[in-house]
């Protein structure tokens, strides 16, 4: 800490506030008529093996990748 503190670095830290949130936001994202347009954020599907390639297109935003959803 000392080290950061000499070379003048800012640590900035938040944490959402889930718990409050869960009971409320949880039936609306499990509802099938999609109130919150969740559905559209999906771009990919994937098994777990293909996840380390899936990640390098996500981060290089290829082929419009937003989101990927890897199954088992």
């Amino acid at each position: 800490m000392l080290t950061l503190f000499d070379k003048q670095i800012q640590l900035r830290m938040g944490q959402g506030n889930v718990k409050s949130w869960i009971d409320d936001l949880l039936p609306l994202v499990e509802d099938p008529s999609d109130p919150l347009g969740v559905l559209d954020l999906k771009t990919h599907t994937a098994s777990l093996d293909e996840a380390p390639q899936m990640y390098e297109i996500f981060q290089k935003k290829q082929d419009g990748c937003i989101k990927v959803v890897l199954k088992p």
